[in-house]
């Protein structure tokens, strides 16, 4: 077995089970290291033990690539293989065949983890259509959000790209700040196939500030999709965050209004909106889209979770446009 690919295969497992950072970053770290030196070299310098005392390759990632370059499926992958061999989710089976693709992910050019090429070699590998490649924007710094000037590079550099079966739609997951206004210029935001706008800060405020905030990103031409509409969190290394408080009933109609789909965020921690929202949503005559919000590529696994809740909820398939084939769903991303 190829000892890199090995490798990344752990690290994506790692990921979907929500493994610690620094453990699935060993594994991606030791494929860099051998990647670039072919597999005669890799296997001479297992044989006589260089490998071994290379930094970066620890006692677990040697067993690994001394497994591969025998000729086997390392044990550690095999066991990884065999715990994840059931879906996330076992519920919304039938709508999670549907999904084509998924709205939102972060790479390391903001806070994620991997370069965008790995994240769509992920999602070519699930099979997704399309995937988009949303990072943050420049407000939010601690998440090393995209000025214009990176934004700008970051689109050139995706237009360059081979991503083989998968077509990779430019977006951003764009703050909507304080005033309601959107954190990035009108002009960049008209180049992008995706604007999934959000609230990261503030989430306390009271209903009537929140509800004013949130209706300016909704209502901005720009916007396609409603990321995370609560900000809640509900479990996780960061703990726990309870729901924003919004006038839900004058979101959703705007939503509705605007064509702005609601994000049904596939994030375990998230798993946002709760399901009383979704079921207002339903009834205002929104839109859906069931997105990761990943920010690895293993991560990528979890439109399971986001089409179980949306299965459990009663919401159609036609309603998400995570189901549309890409014409389709280009012609609305367009609408603006």
């Amino acid at each position: 077995m190829d000892p890199v690919a090995a490798l990344n295969e752990i690290a994506f497992w790692l990921e979907r089970e929500l493994a610690p950072s620094f453990k699935v970053q060993a594994f991606r770290r030791a494929a860099a290291i051998i990647a670039p030196l072919g597999a005669d070299e890799v296997a001479a310098r297992v044989a006589d033990g260089r490998l071994k005392r290379t930094k970066g390759i620890g006692d677990r990632t040697f067993q690994v690539i001394s497994q591969s370059v025998d000729g086997e499926v390392p044990d550690y992958l095999a066991d990884l293989r065999e715990r994840n061999a059931e879906p996330l989710d076992a519920g919304g089976a039938e709508l999670r065949s549907q999904l084509r693709g998924d709205l939102h992910s972060h790479t390391e050019w903001s806070d994620g983890t991997v370069p965008i090429e790995v994240m769509a070699a992920a999602a070519a590998t699930l099979g997704r259509e399309y995937q988009a490649i949303t990072d943050h924007s420049p407000t939010l710094t601690v998440a090393s959000g995209l000025s214009a000037e990176r934004l700008t590079e970051q689109l050139d550099i995706i237009a360059g790209l081979d991503t083989g079966s998968v077509t990779l739609l430019t977006g951003i997951e764009v703050d909507i700040l304080e005033d309601g206004a959107l954190d990035q210029t009108p002009e960049l935001l008209s180049r992008l196939d995706v604007v999934v706008a959000s609230v990261h800060s503030k989430l306390r405020a009271d209903s009537r500030t929140m509800t004013a905030r949130m209706l300016g990103g909704i209502r901005a031409p720009h916007t396609n999709v409603l990321g995370h509409v609560t900000g809640r969190l509900v479990q996780g290394s960061r703990g726990t965050r309870p729901p924003s408080e919004f006038d839900a009933d004058a979101v959703f109609a705007a939503c509705a209004e605007n064509g702005v789909a609601v994000e049904i965020n596939s994030r375990p921690e998230r798993q946002d909106p709760p399901d009383e929202l979704i079921q207002r949503a339903l009834d205002a005559g929104c839109l859906f889209s069931i997105d990761t919000d990943a920010h690895a590529p293993g991560q990528l696994d979890f439109l399971a979770y986001g089409a179980a809740r949306a299965a459990a909820n009663g919401v159609p398939a036609e309603r998400i446009v995570t189901t549309w084939p890409l014409p389709k769903l280009r012609e609305w991303l367009a609408k603006g």
